[in-house]
This record gives structure tokens, sequence and C-alpha cells, in this order.
């Protein structure tokens, strides 16, 4: 089946439910970023530029189908001239073909820096990733405890002051989706205003074991749980975050009662449906930005840095990708094999993440150093083992992965990872895919892909070893069951499993 009729038959349900949905009620979503940036140009003008991140993208597609209203915090000045023109009311996206109306969250600086600095990003990212026992271990001392009393909280209620104001301008019954551990406070505090509103929260990265989460102090992960639990419907990536969730809630929260079998929570007289939405891509929009001009002129300078096969990752420069340990097993194939020693290329496109918060920066050094030291090691004549491009720059990055023999996606665990599904999707060279098994995608994808056990050097090392000398039928064999499964289970498909399920709620 060809992507782009996946998609259509995917689009048709999902229509017919936005239709039959969001005729009777209000969408507003609200996430930390939003689907428009304001950036003010060196000569002073105003130029709106498409949001980044995850949430953006994956958001976005519902455009086609309704008016959407969007919260999302100011993330610079040009954002903030925005809300200086709008007096406080939303705007609508000056983007082309978007129908969608933004309102900012304004903070003052101080008070964005410690919710986004010191709680958000290190402390609850750290945590849900697991690597709170890493070199870049948070301590909750002073900091924390203030970052979190005069920074996260009083964010999450700014963030439900805005989705409140924006509910009761409408005619029509609010139906709110909350994204990320950013506003996990958000649905309490609109509960108590709108009871009836219904909201659904996900939660895009993984939802750690309750003794993970006994790192934060008590007040602090009951709050948590409370705020969740007053949504209608609490989305998770995978079954292993359903699980640990419902846990958490029947660990912290002493008069919640959790149905494992139904997967309920009864918490305050609310009652919260906890369900897995593994999210994904837009395959046939993918696949038209894949066969854009600017695409294919990146593909044509990139080949004269491929090898006679090539090894590519696409990343953040965050250490929960475990980039390090990537360039280690490169490291390690390079001395175990050497006669593939001035023959293969190994790709990074590494997008700068975090910079100003300085355990992102030590990363980011060591990621430089270590590139180095290999490259000085291996170097031979004009050949070089390791071209890093480190720059946001989507386009390029796609065009690495039309590019690739080998796709290294090993991180020490994602909620999902979109590589994972973008990578095999543009892919032009049967391409075989290299995956942790602690990354959310890998559940969708094990059939095709080659696990690794991400902090398993030796391990990773081998199966980039076989992915590189794989069998031409083989390696097709892969990539066709890779994009079979992405193709069904696209985009549109994760969406309609949540609007059908909010829908089934009186």
């Amino acid at each position: 089946m060809k992507a782009s009729d996946s998609t259509k038959n995917a689009d048709s349900p999902l229509s017919a439910l936005c239709q039959k949905l969001l005729a009777r009620r209000q969408l507003i979503i609200a996430s930390h970023r939003g689907p428009v940036d304001y950036h003010v140009t060196e000569d002073g003008e105003i130029q709106a530029r498409r949001g980044s991140g995850g949430v953006v993208t994956a958001l976005i597609p519902l455009n086609r189908y309704t008016e959407l209203i969007w919260i999302a915090s100011v993330m610079g000045e040009g954002d903030r001239r925005m809300i200086a023109e709008a007096q406080g009311k939303h705007i609508k996206s000056h983007l082309p073909g978007q129908n969608i109306y933004i309102r900012f969250v304004n903070s003052s600086r101080r008070t964005y820096h410690k919710y986004y600095n010191v709680f958000c990003n290190p402390l609850l990212w750290f945590l849900q990733h697991y690597m709170w026992n890493s070199p870049y271990t948070p301590n909750v001392d002073s900091n924390v405890y203030d970052a979190w009393e005069t920074g996260y909280v009083p964010m999450n209620k700014a963030f439900a002051d805005a989705v409140i104001s924006e509910a009761k301008e409408s005619p029509k019954p609010p139906l709110i989706m909350l994204h990320d551990y950013h506003l996990y406070l958000v649905a309490r505090y609109i509960r108590q205003e709108i009871p009836e509103a219904t909201l659904q929260h996900f939660i895009h990265i993984p939802w750690p074991t309750p003794s993970y989460w006994q790192l934060l102090p008590r007040a602090m992960r009951e709050a948590i749980c409370q705020g969740l639990c007053a949504n209608d419907v609490v989305g998770l990536q995978t079954n292993r975050d359903v699980i640990n969730f419902l846990q958490t809630c029947d660990a912290f929260l002493k008069e919640a009662k959790v149905d494992y079998n139904q997967r309920i929570v009864t918490n305050n007289g609310q009652r919260v449906k906890v369900n897995a939405y593994p999210v994904s891509i837009d395959v046939a929009g993918l696949q038209r930005t894949a066969f854009s001009p600017r695409v294919l002129e990146y593909e044509r300078r990139l080949r004269s840095h491929c090898g006679e096969k090539t090894i590519v990752r696409v990343d953040r420069t965050e250490p929960s990708k475990n980039i390090t340990r990537g360039f280690k097993a490169f490291d390690m194939l390079l001395n175990n094999h050497p006669e593939l020693v001035g023959r293969i290329k190994f790709l990074a496109f590494l997008v700068p993440s975090r910079t100003h918060i300085r355990q992102y920066q030590r990363y980011a050094e060591e990621i430089t150093e270590q590139v180095h030291t290999i490259n000085e090691k291996y170097r031979s004549g004009e050949w070089e083992p390791i071209k890093v491009f480190m720059e946001n720059n989507y386009a390029q990055a796609i065009a690495g992965m039309r590019l690739y023999d080998v796709l290294l996606v090993n991180p020490v665990i994602d909620g999902m990872n979109l590589v994972a599904k973008e990578g095999p999707v543009v892919n032009t060279r049967n391409g075989v895919l290299v995956l942790s098994e602690s990354a959310g995608a890998y559940i969708q994808l094990r059939q095709g892909a080659l696990p690794v056990a991400p902090a398993d050097l030796r391990e990773t090392m081998q199966a980039l070893y076989t992915g590189l000398t794989m069998p031409e039928e083989e390696k097709k064999e892969r990539q066709a069951t890779l994009v079979r499964v992405i193709e069904e289970q696209d985009i549109a498909d994760w969406i309609y499993q949540q609007l059908n399920d909010l829908d089934c709620i009186k």
C-alpha cells in the first residue's frame, strides 16, 4: 500500500470523527511551545515561523479539521510584542494555511527561568528518563523548592487561567488537550473552575516507576498525581508507561482506587481513563518534504560526505539520547574491523538543545571532544570517520536519512523517538534501523529493527556491523516491514484514537 493511500484511509474516519465531536466542542490545546514563534528581525520587523518540537509536529494536523485555540508560553521578544498588540487576547496565526488562534502565557523572566530551567529541565526531564543517577544529578535543595513554589506552580496556574478564559469566551463546551511534563498541575485548576470540561493530558516522555518518583519530595509528587487525575483521560506512549502511572497513583494517592484491568483511576470523585497512544508521524507529509527541492539539494551536497557505507544518527544533544555511547561503539567497530577504515562514514545531525543549562553544555562538550578524538585516531588523508552537522536544520536531517545504510537510534530511554519512524519512510537505500529496546518506538518496530541494549557497547558495535554487512534481500524485507507498520499507525491514527476515547466520555 502506498503511503498516500494509507494516510487517506486513516484520514477518512478521523475527518468524520472531527466533524461529529468538534462541531459541538471548542478544542483548546495547551503546550509549552506553540505552533508559531514570532522573531524580531535585524530590521525590527516581526517574522512568524513554525514552532519547533515534537508536540507541535504531532498536533498541527488537527488544524485540517477544525479551528484550534492554542495556549503556549512566550518564547522570546517577538512573542512579547505580539502579546502587546493583542492586548491580552488571542491572535490568529500569521502562517498561511493555519486556522489557529494563539494565546501566549507571559511571565517574568525570573519566574520562567525557575519553571523551565530549574524544575522542568533538568529535574523532571532527568527523573522521567531514569537519569537522576547520571553524572548530571540534580539535588532537591532550597533552589528546587523555590522553583516549584515560585516557578512551576505559578506557571501552571497561569496556563490554567488562560485556558479558562478562552473556554468561557466560547459558546461551545470546551474539549481541552494538555501536553507533557510542563503542565502537570493545570487540569486540577481548570476542573475547579469548569467542572464540566472534558480534559485530556498526553505525556510525551517516559513515566518511571513509583520508586523513581520517590526521589521527589512527597508534596510535589502527590500534587503532580492529583493534577493529572483531574483529567478524564491521561495518555502515555506505551503500555509500560501506563502500568507505571497506575502504580504511581496507587502508591501516592491515599484516597485513589486503581482498577488495573480497566486502567481507571478514581480520585476525589473524578474517574480518569489511562491509555497508551503511541505517537507517530505524518507519512504523506513527510514524503512530500523528502522530495522537496530543498531536501533534494541537501541530499546532493551530502553525497560527497558519504562513504561506501554510511551510518547516520539524528538527535538533539541531550544526555538521554546516548550520543557518546554511540560514538564509542563506532570507535570499537573501526578498531575491531580495520578493513572498514577509510570506507565507511558516520554522519551525525545534532540539534543543540537547552544550551543555557549547564548539564547540557557539558554534554555537548563531551560530544565534541569525543568526535575529535575518534577522528584523530583514524584519520587517513582526506578521509575522517565522523562528520557532525551541529545545527537545527530539519531539511538537511531528512536528506541525511535518505542516505543511510544504517540508522543508529540508541537512546538510554525515550517516550517514543520519531526519528526511528521518519528514517525508514524516507530512506532510499533499504537502510537498517539499529534501535534501543528502551525506546518507546521499539515496541512497534521490533520486527524490522536490530535491537540493542543502550549501555551495551559491544552489542551496539555488532549491530552496526550486522547492518553494514546485511544481505540486500534481508535489508529490503526489514525496511518494508518498518514502513508497513509506520503507515498503518501514522499520526492520523494517533489523533483518532485519542479523540475517539474523548468522544465516549459522558
